[in-house]
């Protein structure tokens, strides 16, 4: 399954907004930088969806705000 994601980085409180449309607006605290803000977005989906890490793949927008994640589910 393949989610769009809309990154938040930086927010003081961290939450998952679903839209309409089914994407999902995430906020977090990290920061973009070094990758710490996917590795925290791959987390928070992860307690999401009920399944493990590397059952999430970030396929596009590594540096941008808008993401597409692949969720394996089994």
């Amino acid at each position: 399954m393949k989610i769009k994601v809309k990154a938040h980085t930086n927010s003081k409180n961290e939450k998952i907004i679903l839209n309409k449309d089914e994407s999902l607006d995430i906020y977090i605290r990290e920061k973009p930088i070094e990758g710490k803000a996917n590795k925290k977005i791959i987390e928070v989906l992860s307690e999401y969806f009920k399944v493990r890490k590397n059952q999430i793949l970030l396929i596009s927008g590594e540096k941008s705000k808008n993401k597409i994640f692949e969720v394996k589910l089994q």
